[in-house]
């Protein structure tokens, strides 16, 4: 059985919004842009993933870094994996998306995509596999708990199936990271979710970025 059910490096707007209005292929977050994730761009972990080089390795980094850490497992939303919604038949030439991140994706794990329209498995370079399934929070969570053997498991995002997440009481240790910036609308994490704070101890880290990391720990 896995170790723990974690959710890293989600970057959160002052307002609470996890990701923007209006998403598409030119802009996989909406009118938020890039700005929700600056902080992790700027880190020598932000560097190595996007392929700038380069980086800072203070506070940001030692937090981006986790993500490569103890995890055996990840699950995340349609949102994450694809832009569009519905049926994957009839969606044009890109039937056979295979995800934003190329070839060798950097999971390196199996990855259990929740969709309402499951597809037959996307096998990746690194160790990436792509399950697509239909399936309740405690479903998925039991397949990845067994596929994830003895590691933890990786709550992946987006904002509203993280929210489910935690709304079902399944998530361990939550690690959001709120941006000084206001996005207005979009996709908020927090809708339903009043007292949740009492569930978990929570620790605060400020950042010279200007970001803070929030640790929730059960």
């Amino acid at each position: 059985m896995s170790q723990q059910v974690v959710v890293q490096n989600l970057s959160i707007s002052l307002d609470g919004f996890g990701t923007g209005e209006g998403i598409t292929f030119e802009a996989p977050f909406g009118h938020a842009g890039e700005r929700l994730h600056e902080w992790m761009f700027a880190t020598r972990f932000g560097g190595a993933m996007f392929g700038t080089g380069s980086g800072g390795s203070g506070v940001d980094h030692a937090f981006a870094t986790l993500h490569d850490v103890g995890v055996g497992a990840e699950i995340m939303g349609r949102g994450k994996f694809d832009y569009r919604t519905g049926p994957w038949e009839g969606l044009g030439t890109d039937d056979e998306w295979r995800g934003w991140w190329g070839e060798n994706p950097p999971f390196h794990t199996p990855v259990f995509v929740l969709t309402h329209h499951p597809r037959p498995s996307i096998e990746m370079e690194g160790g990436t596999v792509f399950h697509f399934v239909d399936a309740l929070p405690a479903e998925a969570l039991a397949l990845a708990r067994e596929a994830a053997g003895d590691l933890d498991v990786r709550i992946g995002g987006g904002p509203s199936m993280v929210r489910d997440f935690l709304a079902a009481g399944l998530v361990d240790v939550l690690h959001v990271v709120q941006v000084p910036i206001l996005l207005g609308r979009g996709v908020r994490l927090w809708d339903g979710l009043e007292g949740l704070e009492q569930q978990y101890s929570i620790e605060a880290v400020a950042s010279p970025s200007g970001v803070v990391h929030l640790v929730f720990s059960r």
